[in-house]
């Protein structure tokens, strides 16, 4: 982020755009005045919120970061909202209605004992916002606050920050790909530029109308242009590669307690060529599912088995065997992409998989380059995976399996934070894959990656998490 020149007027509602890496989350921490020290980089110029430096008005600011991993701080739903406030000395007696009043406001209906290890990655990012409610900030900032939501809880969400906004008057500057979910709430689109600077900046009716095709070309979701879907070819009577039947599926044990089960009857089968999505409201159980069928998790009744083909002379059940077996058979994309970075470049973590596969160091280059190449990660070949923009993570994360090239990709919400240009980059790359002969499952709430790719549907539901559609879309 370079040359940026901005003002922004108490009480503006303002939605911030840009390609995948334009710079977008490192503003709002630059506002928030957590982007760091001398130590961590070069600083040029000013940024004030009231006139003062951004560092000395943190009471002010609220800020829901892109990764809602990262702002869970206590082990109780309950503690870790009310965190904020106890920071503020907001006195004891106004913190817990205050709490409470938050976690209704984001759909968080839990009792305020709730481990929050326990909570899935949409029940995450709903927290962190409660958190940031509860606090009455003059200046909201919001990171892709509904990425990792379903349908329903995107609404909800965008409806409590409304009301909220309404309610204090606040300042309102949020980050989202997709322009819909919030064109009609703020009143300003400010557009970074990838290569410094502002790329536009007005109202938003009329930017998204005069501007569209000059913003969609830069990688922006502009509603009146969708991008486009890739063409499928799909493979003749494609052999199965794992069968559930009546599978179960149950939560992580978390200390001593005993896991339960949050998903049972699930009977599906997953055939090479074919790709199958996992929907479903957040806390259905389908990041546990996808694990499960993956091998990372043991089945918690029912049966997983891979065919003999795929198993290939080993143990048919998955979650039995070793890393290595899984290396080129089943490769998972966690939602969380940085629980899969262990090298100190994203090239060296590109080249983990295909080093311990024995490839040789001209097999391996080119599988890597190539990969870097088609994801748009190849000019941060040497950069540190963890100062990646969220978008390249989700991207370099996707790259670190395919370097294998296993028959199986488990993706757990694979476009997350992905621009236009990105996403269909990549729908374009799984695509070949698919007419190949890999096979997919992936988790995800984004419903065009539904209807560009997705030849069955399973949709678990809550309080009766069992498979509610099936079939060919």
């Amino acid at each position: 982020m370079s040359r940026l020149d901005l003002h922004i007027e108490p009480g503006e509602r303002v939605l911030l755009l840009g390609a995948s890496g334009a710079g977008k989350s490192t503003l709002m921490h630059a506002l928030a005045g957590v982007l760091g020290d001398a130590e961590d980089g070069d600083e040029t110029g000013s940024l004030l919120i009231d006139g003062r430096r951004a560092a000395e008005a943190r009471g002010r600011v609220g800020l829901v970061l892109q990764d809602p991993d990262s702002q869970v701080v206590l082990a109780r739903v309950g503690d870790d909202v009310a965190f904020g406030c106890e920071n503020l000395a907001v006195p004891r007696a106004e913190i817990w209605p205050r709490v409470r009043r938050a976690l209704a406001e984001v759909g968080l209906d839990l009792p305020l004992d709730h481990p929050t290890s326990r909570l899935s990655g949409g029940q995450k990012q709903r927290l962190a916002l409660a958190g940031v409610l509860a606090m009455q900030p003059g200046l909201l900032l919001l990171d892709e606050p509904t990425a990792n939501l379903d349908p329903a809880g995107v609404i909800d969400v965008r409806d409590a920050v409304v009301r909220s906004l309404d309610q204090s008057g606040a300042t309102f500057v949020v980050i989202e790909h997709r322009v819909e979910v919030w064109q009609d709430i703020v009143d300003r689109v400010i557009v970074l530029d990838a290569a410094g600077g502002v790329l536009a900046d007005g109202a938003t009716r009329e930017i998204l109308s005069s501007q569209a095709e000059r913003l969609a070309q830069a990688g922006v979701w502009v509603p009146a242009l969708p991008p486009r879907f890739p063409t499928r070819h799909p493979i003749g009577h494609p052999q199965t590669l794992l069968r559930a039947e009546a599978l179960a599926v149950g939560r992580v044990p978390f200390g001593r307690r005993t896991a339960s089960v949050i998903a049972d009857a699930i009977t599906l089968d997953v055939r090479a060529g074919t790709a199958t999505v996992l929907t479903g409201p957040n806390g259905a159980g389908k990041s546990t599912l996808a694990l499960t069928l993956a091998g990372l998790l043991a089945p918690a009744g029912g049966a997983l088995r891979a065919s003999d083909g795929f198993a290939a002379g080993i143990n048919p059940q998955p979650h039995r065997w070793r890393s290595k077996q899984l290396l080129t058979r089943i490769g998972t994309v966690f939602q969380d992409p940085e629980h899969q970075f262990l090298a100190a470049t994203v090239r060296d973590d590109l080249l983990i998989g295909p080093r311990a596969l024995g490839l040789s160091p001209a097999e391996q280059t080119s599988r890597v380059d190539e990969l870097m190449r088609r994801l748009r990660l190849d000019h941060l070949a040497d950069a540190n995976p963890f100062t990646l923009s969220g978008g390249e993570k989700r991207r370099m994360s996707v790259a670190t399996v395919l370097a294998t090239r296993p028959r199986l990709l488990v993706l757990d919400e694979p476009t997350f934070g992905q621009d236009s240009r990105t996403w269909q980059e990549l729908l374009i790359l799984l695509a070949e894959l698919l007419d190949e002969g890999i096979a997919l499952i992936a988790v995800t709430h984004d419903a065009q990656f539904v209807s560009a790719l997705a030849d069955e549907e399973y949709r678990l539901g809550l309080p009766d998490p069992i498979t509610l559609a099936t079939g060919a879309l």
